[in-house]
């Protein structure tokens, strides 16, 4: 009996070894994957070089010693990369912003900072050229009247982002059922008699909602408004020469922090149009990394 006991006592003790170490092996095959994630990340989609949030996120990279390359392109590229990397599950790191209709339509989260170089809250800024008052001072008041929430402007993003609206037809059906918030802007401002307004942006969904709805209220007011795309540098320039009258597209303090610093004094900033936005590197949910320090370094 005893001999037998102990054979049994044996095999049992090698089974349960057996079956410990079967365990260890799956677990270390689940952090083998998560660590694969992260190291199958070899690039950072940006934006429009120059921009400020592309010389925030080259600091970024360098404060966190990543070894990823950043990739300079167009907010309608990085969103066409995003959606075909979300579609095959795979890893894909992007320079992303909220307020944007990616945040309603798919699970998207940005990934954690903790030395704090890609800044926190945003706001968004109304700028206008020098001598735009006394040229046109129903559009100044109306510029400068200007502020809305984050929600409004993803109301209007959410219209033409998934609804196949254009971004003037989302600005109308917006200001419709808005007329409260669009009457308080416009009171007291004295109507014109067809002058001319030129209004730049940058082709971001963002600006394109605020830009339109803007628009349409200053058409309200008896003016042709002129819209004009450009880069976010030439914007700021163009702004500062005189060559466009106004601007609703400059994140601060920190997305255009550069261009606002070189022009401070060559154009007149009216404010916050817009307060609580958010910049910087966002990830599909499915992928298994919160932090930037969870990206690859040297």
């Amino acid at each position: 009996m005893n001999s037998i006991l102990k054979k049994g006592i044996a095999i049992l003790s090698v089974s349960i070894l057996m079956i410990l170490a079967a365990c260890q092996g799956e677990a270390s095959d689940g952090n083998t994957e998560e660590k694969n994630e992260a190291a199958d990340i070899t690039e950072i989609v940006g934006i429009e070089p120059g921009s400020g949030t592309m010389e925030i996120t080259e600091k970024t990279v360098e404060a966190y010693n990543l070894d990823v390359e950043l990739i300079p392109s167009t907010e309608p590229a990085m969103l066409t990369e995003m959606l075909h990397a979300m579609e095959n599950e795979e890893p894909i790191v992007v320079t992303l912003w909220q307020p944007h209709w990616m945040f309603s339509e798919y699970d998207l989260k940005f990934l954690e900072d903790p030395q704090g170089t890609l800044g926190e809250s945003e706001n968004i800024h109304t700028m206008v050229r020098q001598g735009l008052e006394e040229d046109h001072p129903s559009a100044y008041q109306l510029l400068d009247n200007f502020h809305w929430e984050v929600s409004d402007m993803n109301e209007v993003m959410a219209k033409f982002g998934q609804s196949g609206l254009e971004p003037r037809e989302a600005a109308e059906e917006w200001i419709a059922d808005n007329r409260d918030k669009v009457e308080g802007w416009m009171e007291g401002i004295e109507p014109v008699n067809n002058e001319t307004i030129e209004l730049t942006y940058v082709n971001w969904d963002t600006e394109l909602s605020s830009t339109n709805v803007v628009a349409l209220v200053l058409e309200e007011l008896g003016y042709t408004v002129e819209l004009t795309a450009l880069d976010m540098g030439i914007a700021f320039e163009s702004l500062s020469v005189g060559e466009v009258d106004g601007m609703l597209i400059a994140w601060l303090p920190v997305g255009a922090a550069s261009y606002a610093e070189q022009y401070q004094d060559e154009i007149v900033d009216l404010g916050p149009n817009l307060e609580g936005a958010q910049q910087g590197f966002v990830v599909p949910e499915y992928m298994e990394i919160d932090s930037i320090e969870d990206l690859p370094t040297k």
